[in-house]
């Protein structure tokens, strides 16, 4: 019987953890892990430039829960990944980029060879939490081991392994499929001293992250049970939809900084209180937050912020250990009040054009249900991001926050649309942005996907263009002409429809989407920024 290469025990190795889906653009430098992945059963979905590999993956992973993976070659594969790599980073979505990397005889000499860099561990270093290469067949499965446990036990994040190309060829060394299995079992939670502080206090405010977005029964029964308004940040929009005490709204608005300050309790779980969403528009400072309560995977992230009570571990587990701490029956009441003022209060502060926006955006929803909504940096996605109560929990997320990456929508929302094959999306992205990543969309034309693709047009980078005219610098380069949508999308091979900026008409757009298979291309004609109202 002939003994795996190093490449096909790889990806032997991944799928027995679990992996079933792997994206990425075969090179000479990746042939190898081909060679296992072709009989291994596991989806190849091919994206038209690495940076889409790495979005695709981070859509998968942000949808599924598991580790999006992506195989990129040697060199500039990888210099291509490191900008999703940084995105998921930033907001602790668990990814895997397996890259190739020169033979090992010539790395760090600097002698030309195809695609060197000087030291591309170091590199990958920059962004990965994890990032390791296979110096020796017998290291694969330790490294592994190494990077499934950080999944399984710690902040997730991007992790990056290479293999020499001289190493993915030879023979693997030992058990291909020996792998460990990481404990499920968390640190012993101090959940009496945050029981007595939260028994104690009247006015209990929750701060719902990212780290929460997977509790929503647990975290109901937590804010019903303290009659605590829950204030959600971008990565945890649709946990508390449509319930009285939900705040869908921005922690960075003062009508809910307010509300903060008001409590004589916070308690934060799984939010790294970071100022895209608690500080967005730059004032240096964020709310006060009294008695507060900290509860999050990251020790390290504990440190940054100071808190009455820390509690490291998965808010998963803290939740439910909790609400058996916590007594039935105080018989707390105001909170839904609470809540209800600050959503009014805050509906008011993002103002008339931001409202409107927020209209379109329900007007969406309500046509397509419970779909997935993943948006880049455009208008609609800031107003959704500022106040949008989402009908699916973790259904709302987008690189408007964290590291801000454009061109991230489009090829999110493939894998998006992967990880939830029965599930609508709507990626949402403006028209400069989708410049960035347009010709991922065939991606979703190859693999027949549910997406409706839309463009918000306002031909041009406004908040660019309005940013510089707010502080007398001359417009300059946000103008880029757009491409003809109706023929890009003709020359898809995909439905297209134009309507104007108003909830019905996209409704109905939407709706007709929903009886279509595969993708579908809306594009939305929003007012053109006007160069000339440029202050002087």
């Amino acid at each position: 019987m002939r003994t795996p290469t190093v490449g096909e025990a790889l990806v032997s190795n991944l799928k027995t953890r679990g992996v079933t889906c792997v994206f990425g653009i075969p090179g000479v430098h990746t042939i190898e892990l081909y060679r296992g992945l072709a009989a291994s059963g596991i989806r190849h979905v091919t994206p038209r430039h690495e940076q889409g590999a790495g979005f695709m993956a981070d859509g998968y992973a942000r949808v599924s829960g598991n580790p999006g993976v992506a195989f990129v070659i040697t060199g500039p594969g990888l210099t291509n990944t490191l900008t999703p790599m940084a995105q998921a980073r930033a907001d602790s979505v668990p990814m895997l980029v397996v890259s190739g990397v020169n033979p090992t005889s010539t790395l760090g000499k600097g002698m030309g060879h195809l695609h060197e860099l000087p030291d591309q561990l170091a590199l990958a270093r920059t962004v990965a939490l994890i990032s390791e290469q296979v110096s020796e067949a017998k290291d694969l499965n330790p490294i592994l081991d190494r990077v499934f446990e950080g999944f399984a036990n710690r902040r997730p994040g991007p992790m990056h392994i290479e293999v020499p190309l001289d190493l993915a060829g030879s023979a693997q060394e030992g058990p291909a499929d020996a792998i460990s299995n990481p404990s499920d079992a968390a640190d012993p939670i101090p959940v009496a001293e945050a029981a007595a502080l939260l028994t104690a206090a009247e006015r209990v405010v929750i701060l719902a992250g990212g780290g929460a977005k997977r509790t929503t029964g647990y975290l109901q029964s937590l804010a019903e049970r303290m009659d605590a308004p829950v204030v959600q940040t971008v990565n945890a929009r649709g946990v508390m939809h449509g319930h009285p005490l939900t705040v869908p709204a921005s922690p960075s608005l003062p009508a809910v900084r307010k509300l903060i300050e008001n409590a004589d309790c916070v308690l934060a779980l799984g939010t790294e209180l970071g100022p895209t969403d608690y500080d967005m528009y730059a004032t240096g400072h964020m709310a006060e937050m009294p008695r507060l309560i900290r509860v999050d995977i990251c020790a390290a992230q504990l440190q940054r912020h100071p808190a009455e009570l820390a509690i490291h571990g998965d808010v998963k587990n803290v939740i439910p250990a909790l609400l058996k701490a916590l007594p039935v029956g105080q018989n707390r009441t105001g909170g839904a009040e609470r809540a209800a003022h600050a959503r009014t209060e805050a509906w008011d502060e993002i103002g008339p054009d931001y409202r409107r926006q927020v209209e379109v955006l329900k007007a969406m929803r309500e046509a397509q249900p419970n779909a997935l909504m993943i948006g880049d940096s455009a208008q609609p996605i800031y107003a959704g991001n500022l106040y949008y109560d989402h009908d699916r929990a973790g259904g709302w997320f987008n690189a408007a926050t964290g590291y801000g990456a454009l061109g991230y929508a489009i090829p999110a929302a493939v894998g998006a649309a992967i990880a939830a094959p029965d599930t609508r999306v709507i990626c949402i992205v403006g028209d400069g942005g989708a410049q960035f990543s347009l010709p991922e969309i065939m991606a979703a034309v190859d693999e027949g996907l549910p997406i409706t693709f839309v463009i918000w047009n306002n031909h041009g980078y406004q908040e660019i263009a309005t940013s510089m005219r707010d502080v007398g610098v001359k417009i300059i380069g946000c103008d880029p002409t757009p491409p003809d949508f109706a023929a890009t999308a003709t020359s898809f091979g995909i439905p297209f429809e134009r309507v104007a900026n108003e909830p019905q008409a996209v409704a109905n757009a939407l709706h007709a989407a929903s009886n279509t298979h595969g993708p579908v291309m809306v594009e939305i004609t929003a007012p053109t920024f006007e160069p000339e109202k440029e202050r002087t």
